[in-house]
């Protein structure tokens, strides 16, 4: 499955913000725009195995994965 996010970067005075649309609270804070942009993939790859962890954590012993596509 090829999954896609959308990041929105803007520059405030020294620094680039960006954050995932997606995803609440994936946020970055960078000196330059290249290192945003690494910086936002690293953040939303620890994001979403987070994620992925502590649903299985909540589901507990008896249940059952499936993959959805959109």
């Amino acid at each position: 499955m090829n999954n896609r996010y959308t990041e929105v970067i803007k520059q405030d005075g020294g620094w680039w913000l960006g954050w995932i649309e997606e995803i609440p609270r994936c946020l970055c804070q960078e000196a330059t725009h290249d290192e945003l942009i690494e910086s936002l993939k690293i953040t939303l790859q620890e994001a979403l195995a987070f994620n992925r962890e502590e649903a299985l954590l909540n589901a507990g012993v008896h249940y059952q994965e499936e993959l959805i596509a959109l």
